[in-house]
């Protein structure tokens, strides 16, 4: 494909001075047609279009260079991508691999440049105050108080607003997509995935088992294995948000005699062994440090010979949590790593890992059906919790479904049983 350059102002005004600073860090022409605020324009006139409305887009990058920068202009509206955010960031992020751009530093001769530029342009100054949208956490990490905070920043920002993204049963982890007919939807492979994690720890209506269920959210997983399976659940949460819908349902349902909802941390629990332990995408949240405690609640809760179900997300590279905009706005303090050392510390705690399923597809088609639900109600998501939220979780749906496609990002079922002490 010729990529068509408009030459006549190429170099002129904020945008072509922008253009001739990035021009050796991005390995040539600008990956974007970029327009700023003087009204100026550089770039391939076919490529996506990005629109820089204020100065204060560079002072951030200055402070903030890279995704983080980046991502505050943009959930303030002073960086603006015209049309699909999803097939912008996907050029961007093409076009980055095919120049190897990872490989790139600046000369001193660029940066020298860039600090020219910057004060031509009157872009120097203190740092800008940071979006309101933008976590603020404080405390030890992954204290109990810390961490109550930080799940809080995530989980509550109020059901009304989970529930123009999610299924019917605000089910917020990869479904298990198990047909390819237009019939099929978002709340069938959710009820799948449930069907699955009760079918692997051997739930068994006959039985009447006792289930933990560590992390909960929104209770689908609790009331799927009460309704389906005869289960006594007890499901934990510290989101004061998810345990109210939790407890409205299990009402609605009548459940009352077969689920409880505690607002209680998963290093408190006190009432084990149970019969089986499923912990649904919630382990990404412990911490590395705190991993061997989690495993070790989860391990404690069950009786010997019962089973534990992980389900979580995984990430290579650089950044082992979800990267500089998904911990700042979206998940302070998560943490990830490869399912290969994930598994290792399962075996530590003295688990032993029965099987792993790769769910990686899935999620893609998950974020997918959530990214089309969220966009059929955005005028109503802006509506609950303002324009900056709103562009906050447009911004993360699209980048973390872009994350599971490309393999940066993976999910998987981890299977694993309490050995007998006889063995």
């Amino acid at each position: 494909m010729t990529t068509t350059i408009d030459r006549s102002i190429q170099g002129a005004g904020v945008a072509g001075r922008l253009s001739e600073i990035l021009s050796p860090l991005v390995g040539g022409e600008l990956p974007v047609r970029l327009t700023a605020w003087d009204g100026s324009a550089a770039g391939p006139v076919d490529a996506p279009k990005v629109t820089l409305h204020s100065a204060n887009v560079l002072r951030r990058l200055l402070w903030n260079p890279g995704e983080l920068g980046a991502a505050q202009a943009y959930v303030l509206g002073e960086l603006d991508v015209e049309g699909d955010l999803g097939e912008a960031l996907t050029h961007v992020w093409k076009v980055s691999a095919e120049r190897g751009l990872g490989s790139i530093s600046p000369s001193p001769s660029v940066i020298l440049a860039a600090v020219k530029a910057a004060r031509s342009l009157g872009v120097f100054g203190r740092p800008l105050p940071p979006p309101v949208s933008q976590a603020r956490v404080k405390g030890r990490l992954h204290s109990m108080s810390r961490d109550r905070a930080a799940i809080g920043h995530h989980y509550d920002l109020s059901n009304d607003f989970y529930s123009l993204i999610l299924d019917q049963n605000m089910a917020y982890s990869s479904g298990y997509w198990t047909s390819d007919a237009p019939e099929y939807t978002l709340e069938d492979s959710q009820k799948d995935k449930l069907d699955l994690v009760c079918r692997k720890i051997g739930l068994d209506r006959a039985r009447g088992q006792r289930l933990l269920d560590v992390g909960c959210g929104w209770g689908s997983l609790s009331v799927h294995a009460a309704r389906e399976y005869g289960a006594h659940v007890v499901g934990v949460t510290i989101s004061a948000e998810q345990k109210a819908f939790v407890d409205a349902r299990v009402r609605s349902l009548g459940l009352e005699d077969r689920v409880e909802i505690r607002l209680q941390d998963y290093r408190e629990i006190p009432d084990g062994p149970y019969d089986a332990v499923a912990s649904i995408e919630m382990g990404e949240h412990v911490g590395e440090d705190n991993y061997p405690t989690y495993v070790k609640a989860l391990h404690d809760n069950v009786i010997e010979g019962g089973r534990v179900l992980i389900q979580q997300m995984s990430r290579t590279g650089p950044h082992p949590g979800g990267g500089p905009f998904i911990e700042s706005f979206i998940a302070p303090d998560m943490y990830m790593r490869p399912v290969g050392r994930t598994v290792a510390m399962i075996e530590e705690g003295g688990l032993e890992v029965l099987d792993v399923q790769a769910l990686r597809v899935h999620y893609v088609r998950t974020v997918d059906s959530w990214i089309e639900t969220f966009e059929s109600n955005f005028d109503r998501v802006v509506e609950l919790v303002g324009m900056e939220v709103a562009r906050v979780w447009r911004l993360y749906l699209v980048g973390g479904g872009m994350a599971f496609r490309d393999g940066r990002m993976g999910v998987d079922q981890i299977l694993s049983v309490r050995p007998s002490c006889l063995r």
